[in-house]
């Protein structure tokens, strides 16, 4: 009888779902207490993990700002930071604009005539809609020998259509227009040369429709229905030289130069050309602006609180002790031999609490006039300021340089904490599924144990 109460009483334990149902006891929250024990030793690695990733974060912020002082470096190295020329024009008859391979000095210039495109219009028509014909092809032969076609087969060949069918056919050369002088024959197709000059006006038009052809044939120099409004060429004076040129745009008859003709002025204006020392001072601002940049982004990720005493991610970190170091030795450089020493001789200044930089723009346009040799010596080229910021962004910024090399560093030290991280979960995990047995075995027999407590009470209360 003894036998089959205790068998029950374990049929019942095997039943327990839940840790400390069986026993009493509060397993489970025993068990969350040694799980929070164990999982402690996660939180150092952690806390290196976000230490690294903030350090990575930091990189990535350095790197931004010092791209933009590669950038303000090649800027200011480069040769056109100092031979960029300006030009100033005495009339309103033309303007300029400088290019490429311009020397400075002094031009005279004077516009005799300006270019014009010729115009051709048809002897008056009764009607603008009414067919000339049917079909057959229109041959436009410019005076530069070129001849384009075009083929009216199947299309509407009246005034209004013709005027279509050219202005949709670029290649043609010219453009069409329909002008109404209010006559009994009012409507004349107007031709306008799509370019200026004589090369591109109509040389000939001659059509295999008759009608067209009475309509449009003409030949210049020849008698026709058709009245031309000759092209002229742009005709001008540089220094006494004569010039012509097909279109009111000049380009090259001053080296480097575009003239656009805007009127006939036959007094001659002086066009010159001088070094534009703005460019040369955005450049050399440029470079303060980003440096001060980086400075800044420096200080901001390096900075330690000494009242709650906690830094930076980048407080102490050796990477960015170099890109300050170097910083300094950069803004150190110095050009022997020049009359001018230093950047701070050509009106920079640092502010002594922030460290930033301020250039005097007036000092320096001062010394582009007096002394521009030894200004372009010490702030462009390979071995001035902009070199030596070149150098030192591309030391820090190049595949296998400082960042690229401190980056993989890091990444390398993640992979590991990762690993470590993985294996002590999986210790934890392997530790708690014991931890778990133990207790479901404890709390079974616990169970087992109140059931047969509670058998034999019942008999030991029966022999009473």
């Amino acid at each position: 009888m003894a036998l089959s109460a205790i068998s029950a009483g374990s049929s019942d334990v095997s039943t327990i779902s839940s840790l400390g149902v069986g026993s009493g006891l509060p397993l489970g929250t025993l068990l969350e207490q040694l799980e929070t024990g164990e999982d402690a030793a996660l939180q150092p690695i952690q806390n290196q993990e976000d230490s690294l990733n903030a350090t990575l974060s930091a990189y990535g912020k350095l790197q931004g700002a010092l791209g933009g002082l590669q950038t303000a470096a090649q800027t200011l190295a480069d040769a056109s930071a100092f031979d960029t020329l300006q030009a100033s024009v005495g009339s309103p008859a033309f303007t300029a604009s400088v290019g490429s391979g311009a020397i400075a000095g002094q031009y005279s210039i004077s516009v005799d005539q300006l270019a014009s495109a010729q115009t051709l219009a048809s002897a008056g028509q009764a009607s603008r809609t009414a067919s000339n014909g049917t079909g057959g092809t229109i041959t436009f032969t410019l005076a530069d020998g070129t001849s384009h076609v075009l083929d009216l087969t199947g299309k509407d060949t009246s005034l209004g259509g013709l005027a279509s069918a050219i202005n949709a056919d670029a290649s043609l050369g010219v453009s069409a227009t329909i002008i109404n002088d209010g006559s009994g024959t009012p409507y004349h197709l107007l031709l306008i040369a799509r370019q200026t000059g004589t090369q591109a006006a109509v040389a000939s038009i001659g059509s295999d429709n008759a009608s067209l052809q009475d309509i449009l044939g003409f030949t210049q120099g020849a008698g026709s229905s058709v009245t031309e409004n000759p092209a002229s060429n742009a005709l001008l004076h540089i220094d006494g030289i004569a010039i012509t040129s097909q279109s009111n745009t000049v380009d090259g008859a001053v080296t480097g130069v575009t003239l656009d003709l805007n009127a006939v002025d036959a007094s001659p204006a002086t066009l010159s050309l001088t070094h534009d020392d703005a460019q040369t001072i955005q450049a050399a601002q440029g470079l303060v602006t980003a440096y001060n940049s980086v400075l800044s982004t420096l200080q901001s990720l390096t900075a330690y609180d000494t009242t709650t005493q906690t830094g930076s991610p980048l407080t102490g970190d050796p990477l960015a002790l170099e890109v300050q170091e170097r910083l300094f030795d950069a803004l150190d450089t110095s050009v022997p031999g020049g009359a001018i020493g230093s950047l701070f001789n050509l009106g920079l200044s640092t502010d002594p609490a922030s460290g930033q930089l301020s250039l005097n723009a007036d000092t320096l346009s001062d010394l582009l006039a007096s002394d521009p040799a030894d200004v372009r010596s010490l702030l462009g080229g390979s071995t001035g300021i902009g070199g030596a910021f070149q150098t030192l962004t591309a030391d820090l910024l190049q595949s296998g340089g400082s960042f690229s090399s401190a980056t993989a560093g890091a990444n390398d030290m993640l992979n590991d904490l990762k690993a470590q991280y993985d294996q002590t979960s999986d210790r934890i995990a392997a530790q708690m599924d014991t931890y778990r047995q133990q207790f479901t075995a404890l709390d079974a027999a616990m169970a087992q144990m109140n059931s047969l407590s509670t058998y034999l009470t019942q008999q030991l209360s029966g022999l009473g």
